[in-house]
């Protein structure tokens, strides 16, 4: 399958640079599948939208302040370290530096809060690489995760071309934006943000509790693979990144029922809904890593990509994707499952939101489809 099916255009105006000014806010883009319509709402709407009975289901990962600065020993020259995910030992980090070859040739720090060897690199088919970094943290830090939380920035997406780490004016307007009301802080675990939970409010969950829609929480780990753009001539080709998520047992067992009519199970984000899906392939699959019962901890290589079909979820709250993207491929998917034909819905659907100039990808509007 081509990957240009994948490609639209799209006006580099309606790529949001910053959030809406209350999180409900937002526009909403309601996709009925079963009669093929567009409905144009804000994003307060929705619990006046979902049917009676939904139950959601939502990523509850924290963005972790991943970009840490630091100055090579010696030359004095800067350094950029960005953490992606712990290694083997609770020291030891993967990571991405800049620049590469001469931060990986010597130790390079902060004085007084950390000082950073590496210790390996594994090459990418990209050219690049991530480097294994091995962390020694002073007092009273106690890991990685305080020296991030002490000097780090939030990983913003390289679309939001306003905002790099040294830009006062918007660093605290993203601490609080760029991760949702019911992120768990305490364990900042993500590169980037479960975006399509950016609209929520508190007030807005608890209309939506106080209209029968009960929410249930899953842990997925989002890296820096859910921007990489599908390189390769088809779609096939692209090497699927991976990425490690947690479901409670409370969660497993409404994922387990399964009663799309009375009760629906909506999926918030594309992150939410590839753990969802991952666990219902590997269940019904018998996979012998899951367990007969209680927490799933699983690791999704899941590429959801048309024809396939979905059984994980049966509506789904997302933004609007890069193109070219595997999260283009999953939301044409559910659009049309076992069909070619969400590909090219997707596309009248995204062309219909630009046309009205909704906002696109991390901080923009979103879509609901039923």
């Amino acid at each position: 399958m081509d990957t240009e099916l994948f490609d639209y255009d799209l006006p580099e105006r309606l790529i949001a640079q910053t959030p809406a000014a209350r999180r409900e806010d937002s526009r909403l883009l309601v996709v009925d599948r079963a009669s093929g319509t567009l409905r144009h709402c804000v994003f307060a709407d929705l619990p006046d939208l979902l049917p009676a009975g939904t139950r959601m289901f939502r990523n509850d990962a924290a963005v972790l302040q991943a970009r840490l600065p630091g100055v090579r020993e010696g030359s004095g020259g800067k350094v950029e370290c960005l953490l992606l995910r712990p290694g083997e030992t609770p020291t030891r980090w993967w990571c991405l530096l800049k620049p590469g070859k001469k931060a990986a040739s010597g130790a390079f720090g902060v004085e007084g809060v950390y000082r950073a060897r590496v210790i390996a690199k594994e090459d990418c088919e990209d050219g690049g690489g991530e480097y294994l970094v091995e962390f020694d943290v002073f007092p009273p830090l106690r890991d990685v995760l305080d020296v991030a939380a002490k000097i780090g920035a939030l990983p913003l997406p390289p679309y939001i071309t306003r905002a790099r780490p040294k830009d006062k004016d918007f660093s605290e307007l993203d601490k609080e934006r760029y991760q949702t009301v019911y992120a768990r802080r305490d364990e900042p675990v993500a590169a980037a943000a479960p975006t399509a939970g950016l609209h929520f409010s508190e007030v807005l969950l608890e209309r939506l509790r106080s209209r029968g829609v009960p929410q249930f929480d899953l842990t997925l780990h989002i890296g820096l693979g859910t921007f990489q753009p599908i390189k390769s001539a088809t779609i096939e080709a692209h090497p699927m990144h991976k990425e490690f998520y947690v479901i409670p047992a409370a969660t497993r067992e409404q994922l387990e029922i399964v009663d799309k009519a009375r009760s629906p199970r909506l999926a918030v984000g594309t992150t939410s809904l590839r753990a969802m899906e991952d666990f219902a392939r590997r269940r019904a699959a018998g996979d012998p890593l899951i367990p007969a019962r209680g927490n799933v901890a699983a690791s999704a290589g899941l590429f959801v990509y048309p024809p396939q079909t979905i059984s994980g979820a049966d509506a789904l709250i997302t933004n609007f994707h890069l193109p070219k993207s595997t999260l283009m491929c999953l939301v044409a998917t559910f659009l049309a499952p076992g069909e070619m034909s969400g590909i090219a819905w997707l596309k009248e659907i995204y062309a219909e939101a630009v046309a009205r100039g909704y906002r696109f990808y991390s901080y923009g509007d979103a879509m609901l489809i039923l």
